[in-house]
């Protein structure tokens, strides 16, 4: 997020604001419905930690416990439907934030590797972003820089 601050940002009249910390919020179904969770300055926290507190506050959400600090202060968000076997969708922006990152489920596939087919795993994932405050090549860059850390997971460690 910090190398696209466009994606981490909001618009307000007509001026855009970056924002100086990274708040992901992450979709959880809860009876009735959806509700996101943040993770608070998300960048430079652990999988590990990041993980342990999406889980608290998910299960804290599901039981109609979550606390105001758990959904507030989102400066991106995430969604995914994976979990449910859909293979992709497009999720709308949730304002004030300019985008937000729709992942579906991981299936595995016929893939080339080195001029041979083989069987590989293969999830996609789709970007939506508010034109007014960023644009599709700040996106795509985004993306492609995402597939670079899924593809290969230690570079997030570095």
């Amino acid at each position: 997020m910090r190398q696209f601050p466009n994606l981490n940002a909001t618009l307000k009249g007509n001026e855009i604001i970056q924002f100086g910390h990274v708040n992901v919020s992450v979709a959880v179904t809860v009876p009735g419905g959806l509700m996101t969770v943040v993770v608070k300055d998300a960048d430079i926290k652990s999988l590990r930690q990041i993980s342990g507190e999406i889980k608290t506050m998910a299960a804290r959400a599901r039981d109609g416990k979550v606390k105001p600090e758990d959904v507030d202060g989102s400066t991106f968000s995430t969604s995914n439907l994976g979990m449910y076997d859909v293979e992709e969708f497009i999720a709308i922006v949730n304002p004030p934030e300019a985008a937000i990152l729709a992942i579906g489920s991981a299936k595995e596939t016929p893939v080339v590797a080195n001029g041979e087919i083989k069987i590989g795993s293969r999830m996609k994932a789709t970007i939506s972003v508010d034109h007014r405050v960023s644009d599709g090549a700040e996106a795509a860059q985004f993306m492609q820089a995402l597939a670079g850390f899924l593809e290969n997971p230690v570079r997030m460690l570095v």
